[in-house]
């Protein structure tokens, strides 16, 4: 029997695959747990179109993402902290404090853990950090770290 997985089957199939399953199994343990549907015309029908749908979404997100990494290279966040001699920081900056200053500043909602900071700002002056917006879209903010 053909079946629609609806979830993922360890050994089985993945959410979303149509495969060949025996007709015992498929009646007694897939279709009894909600874990398959039979791959009819309409169901398969079906399926194809919540694939394209996803599609479509998941490139609007990526479009929504190149957009903002537009916007991020025209903008440079500013930060004030406490420094002593030489131009190093009392503390650090973090992601967190880059992210609502970002906020503040610009509006825009970056999550702190898409902020790809190596190590925390320590010096007074310019830095690029990465911001992964999307799994395949990597912006850089500009951080220019200022006196109190």
């Amino acid at each position: 029997m053909r079946v629609i997985f609806l979830k993922d089957v360890k050994g089985k199939g993945k959410k979303g695959e149509v495969k060949n399953v025996s007709d015992g199994y498929a009646r007694n343990y897939l279709l009894k747990n909600n874990l398959a549907e039979e791959a009819t015309s309409g169901n398969l029908k079906a399926l194809e179109a919540k694939k394209r749908k996803n599609a479509e979404l998941e490139q609007q997100e990526k479009d929504q993402a190149m957009e903002l990494k537009e916007k991020l290279t025209k903008q440079e966040v500013e930060l004030k902290a406490k420094a002593g001699d030489g131009g190093r920081l009392f503390g650090s900056i973090t992601s967190k404090q880059i992210a609502e200053a970002l906020h503040k500043q610009y509006g825009h909602k970056v999550d702190k853990r898409k902020i790809e900071l190596d190590q925390p700002i320590r010096a007074l002056g310019y830095t690029n950090v990465p911001v992964k917006l999307h799994p395949e879209v990597t912006g850089t903010i500009k951080v220019h770290v200022v006196e109190k």
